[in-house]
């Protein structure tokens, strides 16, 4: 049975017992990420090594710096490396190994550069010099090692790697780190240093360091991975009790899926919610959205198909015409007045079923929003869902049918002895004051910033705040009402839709807009015989729609039809005396047209909120669950969906992974022992080295046949660096604190996957 072996993430499973073969199927997965010419790529090749001649390390080889491109290179292919390299030299959780070869100018070092910008403290550098065996002959990297040349605050650990002979022949692990140990032995400029260099005394230390390193973080990491078990424990306990074959357990969790489908919906509805969604804080939604069609949207499709008063009056005239016969009459007929109530209250139906197939158009989506609590069940959220749209849908069609005959009530019979009705002695006097009839004298409407719109560029769009009143429309600079900016009476005035909207607006510009304008056709704005406003939102836009009416403004709905009328077809409306009876009718129509829409406008919501959003809250809380025990098959309904499955299994490993973390990180503070971290270097500013570096030149030395050193032999005495002329004592760079020594302790667990 092998006892060593190598597995790659990206062919999980496959164990590679021969490290040939790893290094060939990393030149494969090489060669399919990057092509085979030199190509780079930042996805990492993922390599996890089984053995007990390795440390619980995790090692991300990272690529040297490259200044010219070659091959299929980018062209800039030196920003890309360092952007790769500062992906992982800028964790602080980890250890930065600068690799510099030693026959090579150390100030020059990109790997020294680079580390000591995301690293400036040297808390977490270490130095590695490689190539020692390759120097020329008669120099060596003894300063550099012994931390005199370029001080750094770990120091530097030397290492002599198989070189492509080596590889090419066939040589082993095992031969190289005992030919490697011979050379440090051997060489009289490091024989002395020779237990704290090559790559066994790199391992210790690194395991060493870091395992430190990992303890100065752990506080920080503790409380994000308690935070997480907190966060996963009230999912975990709910997924714990499931259990898919106990059908006691799948009735229970039905009841509570229910139960929270239920609560999730009366609180969309009521006002209750709990957990919104971000995208949902941003509009309007459930009862929110149900209360700004009955307050906002239902009043302003009533307003818009009230009567203009030129057709009106046309109307009028042709029903008193019609109504006299060939042998007219000296009294005005009732039956004009009749017949245009009648048509004008007929009119009002259209809103009003409208108002309804908003509001359940606002329902269904907030079902379906609920019962998103039952994904986990599709085929039970399935159900759910069909039940409530058939419920809404049966409560519609009686809603529909009882506002029908409503509508079909209030125009079988006009009471004109309502207390509130003019009546016919009343109407000469009140037609006077009729302009005036509708408005609340000297009230503010409407309040809010409107974008004005002077031009086809983007710079005469400016925005104001607009003040609404009964009689006039102003803007200011700001809210606060200081600085009036123009003051424009309602006199004549009218407003429409943005030519090519529909439903009574478009988008334009990105924003939602309507154009007020003079029945004379006078300028309204400097040289501008109308205003184009743009609202932010459909809510103000109707607001604003709703407003304008109220204040007297008439929306042109049906401007087009007006113009096209035949101008003889009002010739008979210049009769004086037809003209006294017309404005008579127009007023009584005006005053009863106003008891009927402020009825509707009250009756219609009303309506709408016995017979469908009460009935239905009472459905959900509790009829649904009767219905579903009807259907009978639980087993069905409460499979899992795959998805959910998974992510079941997901947050049960998840919770299990987090536990042991934390009980690994209890491990480490148990079982390893802190050293101090090494002191700071004093002058470590610069990269440049002293202007003549000291090179020292010894005669080559015999070979020492050396024997097994033991485990842990005695450190050295460290050496004094040499006397800098001219410097002051205390002054100069310090040598590099002696490494720890490596001691004997339990190795750190394993980190879970």
């Amino acid at each position: 049975m092998q006892y060593k072996w190598g597995e790659f993430l990206h062919a999980k499973g496959k164990k590679f017992t021969e490290f040939d073969a790893i290094r060939r199927e990393i030149e494969d997965e090489t060669a399919r990420l990057t092509g085979t010419n030199k190509g780079i790529s930042p996805v990492p090749i993922n390599l996890r090594v089984y053995s007990p001649n390795v440390l619980d390390l995790t090692l991300v080889d990272l690529p040297g710096m490259t200044k010219v491109a070659v091959g299929d290179q980018p062209h800039n292919i030196e920003s890309q490396i360092k952007d790769m390299l500062y992906q992982f030299i800028t964790r602080e959780n980890c250890l930065i190994l600068a690799v510099t070869p030693g026959n090579s100018d150390l100030a020059n070092s990109d790997a020294l550069q680079i580390a000591k910008e995301v690293d400036p403290t040297g808390i977490r550098t270490i130095g590695v010099i490689t190539k020692l065996d390759l120097l020329d002959e008669g120099t060596d990297a003894k300063d550099i090692l012994e931390n005199r040349l370029l001080p750094l605050r770990r120091g530097y650990v030397g290492v002599v790697n198989r070189g492509q002979k080596d590889i090419e022949g066939k040589k082993d692990i095992k031969s190289a780190l005992a030919a490697e140990r011979k050379f440090f032995l051997s060489h009289p400029a490091y024989r002395h240093m020779a237990e704290k260099m090559g790559t066994p005394y790199l391992q210790v230390t690194l395991n060493q360091q870091l395992t430190n390193h990992i303890r100065d973080c752990l506080p920080t990491l503790r409380m994000k991975l308690q935070k997480q078990m907190l966060t996963l424990e009230k999912d975990v306990e709910e997924y714990k009790k499931f259990k898919p074959d106990d059908p006691s357990m799948k009735m229970k969790i039905m009841m509570q899926m229910l139960q929270k489908f239920a609560e999730d919906f009366d609180g969309r509805i009521e006002g209750k919610a709990k957990v919104m969604k971000q995208t949902e804080k941003l509009e309007l939604s459930g009862g929110a959205k149900i209360s700004s069609i009955f307050r906002v949207r239902f009043p302003g499709d009533v307003s818009r198909v009230e009567y203009n008063e030129r057709k009106l009056r046309k109307e009028i005239g042709f029903a008193i015409k019609t109504s006299q016969g060939f042998a007219g009459g000296i009294f005005t007929p009732d039956i004009a007045f009749d017949s245009i109530v009648k048509g004008l209250i007929n009119k009002m139906k259209e809103p009003s079923l409208r108002c309804v197939d908003l509001v359940i158009n606002e329902l269904g989506q907030n079902i379906k929003k609920s019962a998103q609590e039952l994904s986990r069940f599709p085929k039970l959220q399935e159900e759910v869902e069909r039940l409530a749209r058939n419920f809404i849908r049966d409560q519609e069609l009686k809603c529909k049918d009882q506002i029908s005959l409503y509508i079909d009530i209030e125009s079988a019979f006009i009471n004109t002895n309502h207390p509130d009705f003019i009546g016919f002695k009343e109407a000469q006097r009140a037609k006077t004051k009729a302009s005036s009839q509708n408005k609340l004298t000297n009230q503010v409407l409407m309040k809010g910033f409107l974008t004005l719109n002077l031009g086809s560029s983007f710079k005469m769009n400016k925005e104001y705040w607009f003040v609404l009143t009964s009689d006039n429309l102003s803007w200011y600079k700001d809210s606060e009402e200081k600085e009036q900016k123009y003051n424009l009476s309602l006199n004549s005035l009218r407003f429409k839709d943005l030519e090519g909207g529909g439903g009574g607006f478009i988008m334009k510009r990105e924003k939602l807009g309507f154009v007020v304008y003079s029945t004379d056709r006078k300028a309204l704005y400097k040289d501008k015989d109308y205003l184009e406003l743009h609202c932010h939102t459909m809510e103000d836009l109707e607001e604003w729609r709703s407003g304008l009416v109220r204040s007297g403004v008439q929306s042109d709905v049906h401007e087009e039809q007006i113009e096209n009328l035949d101008d003889e077809d009002l010739d008979f409306l210049k009769d004086p005396s037809l003209e006294k009876d017309v404005s008579m009718i127009q007023s009584l129509v005006d005053s009863y047209m106003s008891i009927v829409s402020k009825t509707v406008r009250d009756i219609i919501p009303k309506t709408v909120v016995h017979m469908i959003l009460n009935n239905l809250l009472q459905f959900v809380k509790e009829d649904l669950k009767v219905n579903i025990y009807a259907v009978g098959d639980f087993s069905e309904m409460m499979i899992e969906s795959q998805v959910s499955e998974q992510q079941r299994k997901e947050v049960l490993s998840m919770y299990q992974t987090t536990k042991q973390a934390l009980e690994i990180l209890s491990d480490i503070n148990n079982s390893t022992i802190s050293t101090g971290v090494p002191p700071p270097i004093i002058d470590n500013d610069d990269l440049a080295p002293p202007p003549r570096p000291v090179v020292n030149r010894t005669p080559q030395a015999p070979p020492i046949k050396t024997s097994s050193s033991p485990q842990h032999p005695p450190h050295p005495a460290h050496p004094v660096p040499p006397k800098v002329p001219g410097e002051r004592p205390g002054q100069g760079l310090r040598a590099a604190p002696r490494p720890p020594v490596p001691i004997s302790r339990p190795s750190i667990p394993q980190r879970p996957n």
